[in-house]
């Protein structure tokens, strides 16, 4: 893979899938990829609910289009229609508790999924293999100042020496990597893995131990990520 990370497919221009994949494969969901998909109308009752619960209409577009999004594709690896899947979540790793990595609840050991939304973009990876993805724009330079301090502290180092969009574009770049693999490993953001966890803020993200970590295509004013787990039987990332 080269310095521009893995290529994603785009949901409703792109082919959708047939079959489980073989290794991972990353879907970028633009604005109105849902009209262009044809598949309004397939989220359960649970998510129209948060749905509608939302209280900027901006909110409320993305989190359905991305979610109809994930049944829809979901259902074409498994030969089933969106509105038949049916998620589940794993036990916390840190507190034991129902609201770990979601799953699937069919097939859950063979095809994995990772979702994440971002100011209207949405990023969506599958695999046979536990799989994290994470799609953020890029913040304002007083944000950074402000959050910056969670990295770990080589990270920090490496964005004091930046300065301005230079540096918010390398923070933004960072926290994608580290907040797909966490989420690749259950851990999410609850724990001491995001300070203790070193994957970089340079053109290429540092490995982790018993991952494929690599950056993702994404528009301009945003970085992407995605996290694959290696090992047996596992494949590594596709565009």
């Amino acid at each position: 893979m080269d310095d521009i990370g893995i290529i994603p497919r785009e949901f409703g221009r792109d082919r959708a899938p047939s079959g489980l994949p073989v290794g991972a494969e990353v879907w970028l969901v633009p604005p109105g990829a849902v009209a262009a998909g044809g598949a309004a109308g397939v989220l359960d009752a649970e998510e129209r609910d948060r749905a509608a619960r939302l209280r900027r209409a901006a909110d409320r577009e993305v989190y359905v289009a991305a979610h109809t999004a994930l049944r829809v594709l979901a259902g074409g690896y498994l030969g089933r229609a969106p509105g038949a899947v049916v998620f589940a979540r794993l036990d916390c790793p840190g507190c034991g508790g129902p609201h770990g990595r979601p799953v699937l609840a069919e097939r859950g050991d063979a095809l994995h999924f990772s979702l994440s939304h971002s100011k209207g973009l949405a990023l969506v990876a599958f695999a046979p293999v536990p799989v994290g993805a994470d799609v953020e724009a890029v913040p304002e330079a007083g944000t950074v100042g402000q959050v910056a301090d969670s990295l770990h502290p080589a990270e920090r180092s490496e964005l004091a020496l930046l300065a301005g969009a230079e540096r918010a574009a390398a923070f933004t770049r960072c926290w994608t990597r580290k907040e797909a693999y966490l989420k690749g490993t259950g851990q999410g953001l609850s724990g001491t893995g995001f300070a203790d966890t070193f994957v970089g803020t340079g053109a290429r993200p540092l490995p982790v131990p018993g991952w494929t970590l690599t950056d993702v295509r994404v528009p301009q004013g945003f970085a992407g990520a995605c996290a694959v787990r290696t090992g047996a039987g596992a494949a590594g990332p596709a565009g």
